[in-house]
């Protein structure tokens, strides 16, 4: 250990080791998958920030960490970005230097038991407000948000149905933070242990109390996934071959992905006589996403569009949550040099107003989000206290398709319709797509990125409320104020020392020839 931490006096070494140990838990994601982990795997950032010889050390080393994290979890847009992604890595990683600091502050030396259990509370309230503020959807939005890790867990899924997917960050957090204590700081084994009892115990109860969601009901929805196919013409043409193959099929409702229909349906009669042909050779309506300029207003619009026997039906979702960079360029007067070194956009794309609910024939109404909205749970639990049957996402990856990104896209739906109680389908244009049950279970198997398919799936429908969808980000805001308790208490306590110790008076000097009144006496 002396040997170790000679080493890492080096700023330089310690900058790299805590940028390494910031990246571990992107194991715990999609592809990699190695949910556990997520268990574990902060362990060596918190014992290294506890060891910082200083304040402003800790820190930095919290900011090295937090870089590292966001690089790993967003590497697959070094093709499109390039060097802008390393900027990217390095300014939201500076939401983790003020973590950096608490982790020593709290946990630094050798901690009594009262602190480490302090620390239990309030370091994972820490990590939820570095992860909420990233979580504006101009920093990117909540993409890789270290509870949805657990995406294919089940206990972590209940739990999601009860605090959504910030409880089991924070939970997770409180887990890495108890076993960093039980490695590193023996005399404070008994609250670490607690804890995780604790965290055991909230998962048992949650397992047991937390409202189940209600099967009342099956649909059959079937996913078209064109796979790569160069060119809007081209595409339209094996989404349309792959839906016809549905014929005779009974499916309620036909999905397409992402971007699968490149020219305003108003501008082009010709498709929507197509895919009215389609709905009625299929006998299910068709739920399209457009991405051009729009004839009726002003600017390229990225909208879902129902399609029915009759043609249009005009049920229209506009996407409101745009991805920066991808989507548009924020600060374009400031920024828009991106677009000489990567594929940014070249024109941003406008904004909806508002989410929709769609109903589809009589009894099922679906909500539509796109692309990296599924990311938001804010947004699926709008839709379903407006009473959605199912959410759909439609989405595409075409550009990162031999990367990380499917799979990670297509895991947040499951914790989407865990939070809500939902069925939720994920459905893309060249994989994953993916669809979950009401709990956050899978349906049937994944289409990955080397199929060009249309798929069924029996979807069960359920109804109810989570106690997500009634309370919200209950978990958020009991964080926020566990970390002004502590900043107050902090204040009150530096305050308190203060007065109880002040500075001894100083007797005037005295010169070497009288009093300080009179020098010369």
């Amino acid at each position: 250990m002396k040997t170790l931490g000679h080493w890492l006096t080096s700023p330089w070494r310690r900058s790299a080791v805590a940028a390494v140990a910031g990246a571990l838990p992107v194991l715990a994601y999609p592809a990699p998958s190695l949910w556990w982990c997520g268990y574990v795997a902060l362990v060596p950032w918190l014992l290294l920030l506890r060891t910082a010889p200083t304040g402003k050390r800790a820190a930095f080393d919290g900011w090295c960490g937090g870089f590292g994290f966001m690089l790993a979890m967003h590497h697959w847009l070094l093709p499109s970005l390039h060097v802008f992604t390393i900027v990217l890595a390095a300014l939201l990683g500076a939401l983790w230097a003020p973590w950096g600091w608490l982790v020593r502050r709290l946990l630094g030396g050798l901690p009594s038991a009262g602190q480490v259990t302090v620390a239990l509370l309030v370091l994972p309230s820490g990590w939820l407000a570095a992860e909420l503020v990233r979580s504006w959807q101009g920093l990117g939005g909540p993409w890789g948000m270290l509870g949805s890790s657990q995406w294919q867990v089940e206990p972590a899924l209940r739990l999601a149905s009860v605090g959504g997917v910030w409880l089991l960050s924070y939970l997770l957090v409180a887990v890495n933070v108890a076993v960093a204590v039980l490695v590193a700081v023996r005399r404070a084994r008994v609250p670490a242990v607690a804890t995780l009892v604790a965290t055991a115990a909230a998962t048992s109860a949650a397992w047991a109390f937390s409202p189940r969601p209600a099967v009342d009901g099956q649909v059959r929805i079937a996913v078209v996934q064109p796979g790569v196919i160069a060119g809007p013409d081209s595409r339209f043409a094996r989404e349309e071959q792959l839906t016809r193959r549905l014929a005779g099929q009974d499916v309620d409702l036909i999905v397409w992905g992402e971007s699968s229909v490149g020219f305003d349906l108003g501008d082009r009669p010709d498709l929507a006589r197509r895919l009215a042909d389609l709905s009625r050779t299929t006998g299910a309506d068709i739920l399209v996403n457009v991405d051009a300029r729009r004839s009726d207003t002003p600017g390229i619009y990225k909208s879902s569009v129902l399609v029915g026997p009759e043609g249009l039906t005009g049920e229209r979702y506009d996407k409101m949550r745009l991805v920066p960079f991808g989507e548009y360029i924020p600060a374009r007067s400031l920024l828009g040099w991106v677009t000489s070194v990567g594929k940014a956009a070249g024109e941003d794309r406008r904004r909806g107003s508002q989410p929709i609910v769609m109903n589809i024939g009589d009894d099922l109404r679906v909500g539509p989000l796109v692309c990296f909205e599924t990311a938001f749970p804010d947004m699926t639990r709008h839709l379903t206290r407006e009473g959605v049957d199912v959410l759909i996402g439609q989405s595409s990856t075409s550009t990162f398709q031999h990367s990380w990104a499917p799979e990670q896209h297509a895991s947040l739906a499951a914790l989407r319709a865990a939070e809500t109680g939902r069925p939720m389908v994920h459905s893309t244009l060249t994989g994953v797509s993916a669809v979950y049950g009401p709990s956050g279970q899978r349906i049937g198997s994944w289409l990955g990125t080397d199929a060009s398919a249309a798929r069924i799936y029996e979807i069960p429908l359920a109804h109810g409320t989570t106690p997500y969808v009634r309370y919200g980000d209950w978990t958020v805001h009991a964080a926020m104020l566990i970390l002004a308790l502590w900043a107050a208490g902090e204040g009150a306590r530096t305050l308190w020392l203060r007065r109880s110790d002040p500075e001894p008076r100083v007797p005037p000097a005295r010169t070497g020839h009288g009093s300080p009144a009179r020098p010369g006496r």
